[in-house]
């Protein structure tokens, strides 16, 4: 293997801390030529899809039939939220505000010089820009934050896949830390509280307050996933910060996809049914979701209100993902801080000091040979 130099090193350069923060990803446009190029990107993940072997079966099947027929269908649905926050596709417009933020609240928060990235483990920017972006920065210590609040093989670790999937191909290495989940972190919880609060003080509280999730195969959960149980967990304290019971709550899971049998219950089945139940008015939020998409806006507004109403519920709510909330990003802003404990930019950086160590470290080089 070749590797990748930097070819610009020199003895005096500075150093900063990158964090590096992900989500999963966009099309490009709303266009059946994206949509094309974007699924079959995520989809031929065997993270994402873990189909009984062969392999290659999988593959006929996704070039085959699923990449002719879903692009259209899916760019359909893209174009109904496509400029719904007004910046294109929803979710990178929400990830670039998160990512100025968090820019602006860490620079108040490190001592030396901390960089923002942003990154999609589909489609652009990709992790591998994004972590020679940071390189070219002078980042020498590195926070990777997938945007994923609880763990999945499917989210989480295929990020790591990519991650790793570049930085193999690197000579010099960053320091290199990783957060998992946080799923269960006091003021992400807080977050999701303060935001049903609020929606409720506009619109009531429901009789059912649906949490739900994106879905995946049953099979993942028996094979050793922990998002099944870390959703449980983020909804039971949730219920709990908001004083609910048992009856007023309930864990669903949305976006099924194939023939197989998915984590139950499905999130419009149940909203089809919560009618005939007594429930005429429900509200939904998406916990698992940092920033509203076509899942939140499309799915969930949309279908799944439809779902609802045709059933004969009277009063349909979607409370917003956590988005640029304040709140939110100070929780992001905390794990951040949590996971950069010890590192020279986090706390023990002088500008003066530093500068000085900086340019003697040149000066041995140099008198041992080095060139700059």
């Amino acid at each position: 293997m070749k590797y990748r130099n930097q070819t610009d090193y020199q003895h005096d350069d500075a150093s900063a801390t990158g964090i590096l923060i992900t989500n999963l990803g966009t099309p490009d446009a709303p266009e059946k030529k994206a949509l094309r190029r974007y699924l079959k990107e995520f989809l031929s993940d065997p993270r994402v899809v873990e189909p009984p072997p062969p392999r290659w079966l999988w593959w006929l099947i996704l070039n085959g039939v699923i990449l002719n027929i879903r692009p259209s269908r899916s760019a359909k649905a893209y174009q109904e939220v496509w400029d719904e926050l007004g910046e294109g596709s929803p979710l990178l417009a929400v990830a670039k505000q998160q990512k100025q933020l968090l820019q602006e609240q860490l620079n108040g928060v490190f001592a030396g010089p901390v960089v923002v990235e942003l990154a999609m483990r589909y489609g652009n920017p990709s992790i591998a820009s994004a972590l020679r972006s940071l390189q070219q920065q002078g980042v020498r210590r590195l926070l990777v934050v997938p945007l994923y609040p609880q763990y999945s093989a499917t989210t989480t670790a295929s990020t790591f896949d990519a991650l790793s999937l570049e930085l193999k191909q690197w000579r010099l290495l960053p320091e290199l830390r990783f957060v998992n989940h946080y799923h269960d972190h006091p003021l992400y919880i807080q977050a999701l509280a303060a935001s049903v609060q609020e929606h409720w003080k506009k619109h009531g509280q429901p009789d059912k307050l649906i949490m739900s999730y994106h879905g995946l195969p049953k099979r993942y959960l028996t094979n050793g996933d922990p998002y099944h149980c870390e959703c449980y967990k983020t909804s039971r304290l949730l219920a709990e910060a908001l004083n609910l019971n048992q009856d007023q709550f309930q864990v669903c899971f949305q976006s099924i996809f194939g023939r197989e049998e998915w984590l139950k219950p499905y999130t419009a089945e149940t909203l089809k049914s919560l009618p005939q139940q007594g429930h005429n008015h429900v509200q939904v939020i998406c916990p698992g979701f940092s920033a509203d998409c076509l899942e939140t806006l499309e799915e969930i507004e949309g279908e799944n209100r439809e779902y609802f109403e045709h059933a004969g519920g009277k009063e349909f709510s979607y409370i917003p993902a956590l988005n640029t909330r304040p709140d939110h990003i100070q929780a992001l802003v905390e794990v951040i801080c949590q996971h950069t404990q010890g590192w020279y930019e986090r706390s023990e950086f002088n500008a003066t000091t530093d500068a000085a160590n900086r340019e003697q470290s040149k000066k041995r080089a140099m008198h041992v040979g080095a060139e700059q």
